[in-house]
């Protein structure tokens, strides 16, 4: 029996696994780095150990120092969680070696499907249909998918539409699946268009037993990392999803899997063919959508197996579930990821919140920029997106962009409606955020003032009273200003009637229509939330700082990162678009091009430099006649 679980990972999997532990009277034990000691997942175990450092390199992936964590704790098994070691089958090893349970499948499992090479190899044998990568890539085979073979998640992943391009595509997908994996191998298959990526729950016991709990369809996707998963998968025909069960059931048995883990399988709704992609020897980041439609606990069930257990039975399937994972990105600014902190993260309604933080936690760079999975289960798929809808649309997120607005549009669109869903859906597609209500930095405005209004005094008082009041504030690039009277009978302003005025709440009437206004308040940061979204707005001081501002041609750090290379040097003449700095941050590569011809007069990094969002990298000098 296992009596502690040290969890070797972080966020909201850790959080995750210590739930089903409490549940079982199981002590827990969590590791942390130092950027993440004052996430919520620290203070939910019963002990915790700090892996010093930031990056995962000096922590979560230092095999050596979770282990010794372990004894340290006095934990008797590590669960992997997903992403990190879960799928390093040394570290599997090194955990039993050290006497300690591992609550996953046996190492020679993991090593079999470790390279989705050689797992390809296997699940021919097991009579499971694979794509057949060519040996030498020709016109005809176009396009091509490039992908890492010791990892997933989008990373060392790049589309390949031009023999030309090949080599260079090549080029970045092993530097991004080193940087990810510590494995630059990647291997070209072909890239199916208009392809499903459908996915099937196993648990095995270790000795050839094997149960299914359904499938979960993950193809909407963006870079190739997952958005939106849903289970049961729709508009699939019955005989495909008996034999997809049974290929993954088979595909699972080759290998005498043991505990939770999943076959990925890519299909063609036109031909009703499906292909082996690999298989993640571990929990999915989607296990949730299984485990409402099926009534089980994945983690419960992987924990039995590890302590000698069976598979138990297969459940039925009841209802149907949809996750979305917010991240802490920008889908409209080329999915830039940011950081900082999230003043509030908060939901209502019927839902299940898998997260890794909660209000006032601080969001790094060196991690995943996904905060939370956002999960509803309904009698029929119509309704859970009808549920799903309005649980995003009146959760309060403040201090970070998400891509909350572009969860709520997919969800809503005929495409996902319909349930023609394809992983190519989002290429290319340019997400443009809705147009913010207008009555927002009105309702702004009068919130504001009525903080700084004296019990007593008429509002906003003054001797010029045929001039009105002005509050400025910034919107992203944008700067808008509201003009206000403050009378003894409250406010008045052109266009809208205010019908009820607080420090935190305000209703405004216009055209005959009223709107109620949540507003919060953080130093000049204002934030507010109605039924037509969430507004964020500073309030712009009335003097500003002249060292706040940048030079003409300033290229600024879109995103907190580390520069991985400089392209150019101080004085040399550039023209527009050229690619001058390379960042990582959160294990994906961005690059910074000169916005117009001229010189680069500033450099202002090297490999290795840490950057802050906003910070100026370099310098182009337009050239003039």
């Amino acid at each position: 029996m296992i009596n502690r679980i040290l969890v070797a990972n972080r966020a909201e999997i850790a959080s995750r696994v210590f739930r089903t532990a409490r549940n079982l009277g199981i002590g827990t034990v969590a590791v942390h780095s130092d950027a993440d000691a004052g996430l919520p997942f620290v203070a939910e175990a019963d002990h915790a150990v700090r892996l010093p450092g930031n990056t995962p390199a000096e922590t979560y992936l230092r095999a050596d120092l979770v282990i010794e964590a372990a004894k340290v704790a006095g934990a008797d098994a590590i669960h992997p969680g997903y992403g990190f070691l879960s799928e390093n089958a040394d570290f599997a090893r090194a955990v039993e070696a050290a006497g300690l349970v591992w609550i996953g499948p046996s190492p020679a499992s993991i090593e079999k499907m470790g390279s989705k090479i050689e797992a390809k190899k296997i699940m021919a044998t097991a009579g499971v249909p694979v794509l057949e990568a060519p040996a030498s890539p020709a016109e005809s085979d176009l396009p091509l998918l490039v992908k890492a073979s010791a990892g997933g998640g989008g990373r060392g992943m790049r589309i390949v539409r031009s023999l030309d391009a090949l080599a260079a595509e090549v080029a970045t997908a092993e530097a991004e699946a080193a940087s990810a994996f510590g494995d630059g191998t990647v291997f070209v298959e072909p890239y199916v268009e208009a392809g499903r990526h459908v996915e099937v729950q196993v648990v095995g016991d270790g000795a050839g037993n094997v149960a299914v709990f359904g499938e979960r369809d993950c193809s909407l996707q963006r870079r190739h990392q997952k958005v939106i998963e849903e289970a049961p998968a729709p508009l699939l025909p019955d005989a495909v999803r008996s034999a997809l069960h049974e290929a993954a059931r088979n595909a699972a048995a080759a290998i005498d899997y043991r505990g939770a883990g999943t076959v990925e399988f890519l299909y063609d709704a036109a031909t009703e063919r499906f292909w082996f992609l690999e298989m993640n020897t571990r929990l999915q980041v989607e296990h949730p959508v299984t485990e409402l439609v099926h009534g089980v606990d994945l983690v419960e069930l992987q924990i039995a197996v590890a302590e000698g257990g069976g598979v138990g039975v297969e459940a039925n399937t009841a209802g149907h579930a949809i996750e979305v994972r917010l991240y802490a990105e920008d889908p409209s600014a080329d999915y830039q990821p940011q950081s900082g902190t999230l003043r509030r993260l908060e939901f209502s309604g019927d839902v299940r919140i898998d997260a890794g933080y909660a209000s006032g936690s601080e969001v790094s760079t060196f991690y995943d920029a996904m905060l939370a999975k956002v999960i509803v289960h309904a009698p029929s798929r119509q309704a859970a997106i009808r549920r799903l809808v309005g649980v995003l649309r009146t959760a309060k997120i403040h201090g970070l962009v998400t891509n909350r607005e572009q969860l709520v549009e997919l969800l809503g669109s005929e495409a996902f409606r319909t349930g023609e869903v394809t992983t190519s859906l989002l290429d290319g597609r340019k997400f443009v955020r809705p147009a913010e209500d207008p009555g927002a930095p009105v309702a702004a405005a009068i919130a504001l003032a009525e903080r700084t209004r004296r019990p007593g005094v008429p509002v906003a008082w003054r001797n010029v009273t045929n001039q009105p009041q002005r509050t400025v504030f910034e919107d992203g690039e944008d700067e808008i200003t509201v003009e206000w009277h403050g009378t003894r009978d409250g406010y008045r302003i052109d266009g809208a009637e205010v019908i009820a005025a607080g420090q935190s709440r305000v209703v405004l009437e216009k055209d005959g229509l009223r709107t109620a206004y949540e507003i919060s308040v953080d130093g000049d940061r204002v934030d507010v939330d109605s039924a037509s979204g969430h507004t964020a707005l500073r309030k712009r001081p009335r003097f500003v700082d002249p060292a706040d501002q940048v030079a003409e041609g300033s290229l600024l750090a879109p995103m907190p990162g580390s520069v991985v290379s400089v392209h150019a040097e101080r004085d040399e003449r550039v023209t527009a678009g050229q690619k001058l700095i390379v960042l990582e941050a959160m294990k994906m590569q961005h690059t910074v091009t000169a916005p117009t011809d001229g010189v680069l007069t500033q450099i202002n990094v090297t490999p290795g430099t840490q950057v802050a969002a906003g910070e100026v990298l370099a310098v182009v000098e337009e050239e003039t006649a």
